[in-house]
């Protein structure tokens, strides 16, 4: 027996930020969450598989019209296998106002308590529950029954698991926890990275179906699960994205000229279009090192984030440019003294816990404070600790080229 065990679909959500781009052709772009759940459907038919999980967050909020629902009845009919979900966070019940009657096939737990559901042809028990609202905070796996003897035990849930602060915490339960269940499988949802929390019994995490934003990187797809004599015997990743996202760092040291630099970013993204297989590849590229050219890049951001996007079309047709962002720094002997005593006092005061928290707890106010923008994505800003660490070279390049006089810095 096979089936397939998905999570974090989000039906119609937009790609941040790109839907406005001259360089990026309509047909890259359109529907790329309904494409990969079709590819989705796809392998589902192709490999026979007996049903279909959905560990949450099938849609990303409520529709903005039925073409969502309508949509997915469509690819379920085609499925014509049952194909059993619960609800997450951002299609919790209060969340969703519009509704059509899915087909007989699709069985939504309920969101007022745990529920089992015995796929008896299988020798099944799915068990689970839907989020009855968005904010959940309790472990709802507590509550979740015994596994029925003599069948295969899986649950269905949607959780931040044991997460160190990386997503929204919704629905936390220990691992440990879900292990001493008793379960064959645990099949959950909400973190967007794939991660396989334990095995025997297996805990994972599938990730998102398609990458949506740069923060959403690399392969994703779904997990295709094979049962055999009552216990799990592969657990495989299989991508069905329709088009990838990536960081790409381009390592600058020692390049004297601007042909130099174009050189090393076509080279750079080159090698990022090998390992997209195929599929179109966005890039969010990080230009790193002591340079020549630091200065020139820093002074024109307009010029160098064109040359980033010539250097992805010499690449190949299907590579575009996110963003470019500008780390590099002069090369030593042109960086002045009292430049590099102010840029160790501003690195040194990220050792500070209490300067940390107060930064963090401005930045989340600051957050709450922005409108969202159509078609944008949310402000990018640090959450945890090593979030903001991690943003301190960039933050110091702002800083440095407005000491040196310098306009605006690349983003």
């Amino acid at each position: 027996m096979k089936f397939i065990h998905a999570a974090d679909i989000h039906l119609d959500s937009p790609l941040a930020g790109l839907m406005r781009r001259d360089d990026v052709p309509a047909h890259v772009t359109q529907d790329p969450t309904r494409r990969a759940f079709s590819s989705l459907i796809d392998l589902a038919i192709a490999e026979d598989v007996a049903f279909v999980l959905i560990a949450g967050d099938l849609y990303d909020s409520n529709w903005r019209d039925f073409n969502t629902g309508l949509f997915f009845g469509r690819e379920m009919r085609r499925l014509n296998r049952p194909c059993i979900l619960i609800r997450g966070n951002h299609d919790a019940s209060s969340v969703l106002t519009r509704h059509l009657q899915p087909p007989p096939s699709v069985t939504v737990l309920s969101a007022r308590k745990a529920e089992t559901l015995v796929l008896e042809a299988h020798g099944v028990a799915i068990h689970g529950q839907s989020f009855p609202n968005r904010a959940v905070t309790e472990d709802l796996s507590a509550a979740y029954p015994p596994p029925r003897p003599g069948l295969f035990n899986i649950g269905l849930l949607h959780t931040s698991a044991e997460d160190p602060g990386e997503h929204e915490t919704y629905a936390p339960c220990r691992v440990a926890s879900l292990a001493m269940k008793g379960y064959d499988y645990w099949a959950l949802g909400h973190i967007h990275a794939r991660r396989t929390l334990h095995e025997r019994p297996w805990i994972v995490f599938p990730g998102n179906l398609q990458g949506r934003h740069v923060r959403e990187t690399g392969a994703k797809g779904c997990a295709l699960v094979e049962v055999r004599n009552g216990r799990v015997e592969t657990v495989e990743h299989r991508a069905i994205d329709v088009l990838r996202w990536a960081h790409v760092a381009v390592d600058l040291n020692g390049a004297a000229t601007a042909e130099e630099v174009a050189l090393r970013l076509r080279f750079a993204l080159a090698q990022a279009q090998g390992a997209a297989e195929g599929r179109p590849l966005f890039a969010r590229v990080t230009l790193t090192g002591a340079t020549a050219q630091h200065a020139a890049m820093l002074a024109e951001p307009d010029a160098i984030d064109a040359e980033a996007r010539n250097a992805a079309a010499a690449a190949g047709t299907d590579v575009f440019v996110e963003q470019v962002r500008v780390l590099t720094r002069p090369p030593a002997a042109a960086a002045p003294d009292a430049e590099d005593q102010l840029a160790a006092v501003f690195q040194a005061a990220l050792d500070d816990p209490d300067l940390l928290r107060d930064l963090l707890a401005e930045l989340r106010s600051l957050a709450n404070q922005v409108p969202p923008l159509p078609g944008r994505a949310p402000p990018d800003l640090p959450e945890t600790e090593a979030a903001l660490r991690a943003l301190a070279p960039e933050a110091w390049q702002v800083v440095a080229h407005r000491l040196a006089g310098g306009g605006t810095a690349c983003d």
